[in-house]
């Protein structure tokens, strides 16, 4: 009778090992995410442009163009979020639903922790010809307000969603895959957070006076979430790549391996 072949065994990886990846991964998301908030629309860049053809100009709004010009501008503080995404897919994969969730937690009490002491910061008196910069901190403080609380809300809700439907996935695929979760995942919660962050800052009145309608903030949605969605396109190779390399350090509870 043949016998079917064992597995490779697992690795045995130290426990610190394991709690260096772990908290690593955690340093970088919680960087990105208070980074990103602080930062926020303090400063919108241009990622690339290119020309319309002369057919299309009807089809694109003049909201995202300059005449015949298609230009990618985000606030500068998007360019951190699609680590957050990465790194909790990992973590989903690596560690389990639950240690991927009680990021999501624990990077949510981080910002309100960050808003707190910038608040304090920002009531205490000011000391009189030591302080360089009181007009930049105020400024950056203006806008972190609002910005922080909605990001905060949507943040909680996409990043949740994230987590739920990258192990929804995982099971139903048993295991198999990767790229559906990856990408599946993290395609949705960032339209959930697209829509959710931008519909809280037009309601606030935070988006500026060219935004005067739903048209205009559909538009505004769905250009934030195209950078996003090829975002979530570029990493999949990524974390095919840091799943494989870490594959040792794997203790999900609900490996299928």
């Amino acid at each position: 009778m043949t016998r079917k072949p064992h597995p490779s065994p697992q690795k045995k990886v130290p426990g610190y090992k394991r709690d260096a990846l772990f908290l690593g991964l955690c340093a970088v998301f919680l960087t990105a995410l208070v980074m990103g908030n602080i930062i926020g629309t303090t400063k919108f860049v241009q990622l690339f442009s290119f020309d319309i053809p002369r057919w299309a100009l009807p089809l694109v709004p003049d909201l995202v163009r300059d005449g015949r010009y298609y230009e990618m501008v985000i606030p500068a503080g998007l360019l951190a979020f699609p680590f957050t995404f990465f790194v909790t897919d990992l973590i989903s994969e690596l560690f389990g639903r639950k240690k991927a969730q009680l990021l999501v937690f624990v990077g949510f009490a981080m910002n309100i922790f960050m808003l707190g002491i910038m608040t304090i910061n920002y009531h205490l008196p000011d000391a009189y010809g030591v302080s360089g910069g009181r007009q930049l901190f105020d400024g950056v403080y203006g806008f972190m307000v609002g910005n922080t609380i909605g990001s905060m809300i949507a943040y909680l809700v996409a990043q949740t969603v994230d987590v739920q439907l990258f192990h929804f996935w995982k099971r139903l695929t048993k295991g198999r895959h990767l790229w559906l979760r990856n990408n599946a995942s993290t395609m949705v919660s960032q339209l959930v957070d697209s829509t959710a962050i931008l519909s809280i800052l037009y309601v606030t009145g935070n988006l500026g006076d060219s935004v005067t309608g739903l048209g205009a903030l559909v538009i505004l949605i769905l250009n934030s979430y195209l950078f996003k969605f090829f975002s979530a396109l570029i990493d999949t190779p990524f974390c095919y790549a840091a799943i494989h390399y870490f594959r040792d350090y794997n203790e999900d509870p609900e490996d299928f391996r």
